[in-house]
């Protein structure tokens, strides 16, 4: 074999390179390694903080609705003012709209009446209107007796209506459109009935529920009186319901759902 053949038979020097290159890609890896294992060592040595960024990467995960609601401060009257903790008791949880009847006093004829809602059984309650009213001419009473010219005291569904005129668009409560709502007669001031009862909305009192407001029966006696309605304010007291402006009866109408177990809540302030 010749010197030439000879030389060109030798290992190519590329093979010495690759040797070298895989001593450091092994000494990367060691180093790698290393760099994991102190880094795994000093957690290890540092648990508070390794504590704190467990929690923050915790509280930094979505919470549940329910928890959010749940941790969301309550209103410790609800969102409803002028009414006593006892009161408020009495209010359907299952009930999502209310109108709160708020009188001036135990024998005022004058009251304040504001229609709320609220998103959930539960929540609290949300203001949506209000309005001025007229209630009873010798004011509230819980005893409440035929001919005393008071209205009564207390929480009661609304579940009918009816009137005089065809229902506003979108009523959904059942509605009775009857040629008998018409008031006769004249207010305890003298003052004309004419309109009154062009919107009525039954209040549970003395009465039975799912039937027309004009439905004469009254279960608890006739001694306690009955036919008291939510309808269109005349100007003046009442003999035992409450009035409210036209436009706002319009808006009741409007408004109330049987699926949200509407209820009234009337009184003087502070009942």
């Amino acid at each position: 074999m010749s010197k030439h053949a000879r030389a060109r038979s030798r290992p190519a020097r590329p093979a010495r390179t690759n040797r070298r290159a895989a001593r450091r890609a092994a000494l990367a890896a060691t180093l790698g390694l290393v760099t994991f294992t102190a880094g795994w060592v000093y957690v290890a040595q540092d648990p508070d903080r390794a504590a704190g960024a467990a929690q923050a990467s915790t509280d930094s995960r979505p919470q549940p609705v329910d928890r959010v609601a749940r941790d969301i401060p309550r209103s410790p009257t609800q969102g409803l003012t002028g009414i006593s903790e006892q009161t408020r008791a009495r209010i359907p949880a299952e009930s999502r709209q209310l109108i709160l009847v708020t009188g001036r006093a135990v024998d005022s004829s004058e009251s304040t009446a504001a229609l709320y809602t609220r998103p959930r059984a539960g929540a609290d309650w949300v203001k949506a209107e209000s309005w001025p009213a007229r209630n009873g001419a010798r004011g509230w009473s819980t005893e409440r007796t035929y001919g005393d010219l008071t209205s009564p005291q207390g929480v009661f569904a609304l579940t009918d209506a009816g009137g005089l005129l065809s229902p506003p668009p979108g009523t959904r409560l059942p509605y009775d459109e009857d040629r008998g709502f018409v008031a006769t007669g004249r207010g305890v001031n003298g003052e004309s009935l004419v309109g009154s009862f062009d919107y009525v909305v039954a209040i549970d009192f003395n009465r039975r529920p799912g039937r027309s407001p004009l439905d004469p029966v009254k279960p608890d006696g006739e001694d306690r009186g009955g036919n008291i309605w939510l309808h269109v304010d005349h100007d003046g007291p009442s003999q035992g319901c409450v009035g409210i402006p036209k436009e706002a009866m319009r808006k009741v109408l409007e408004t109330l759902d049987p699926a949200a177990k509407p209820v009234i809540v009337m009184g003087p302030e502070g009942f």
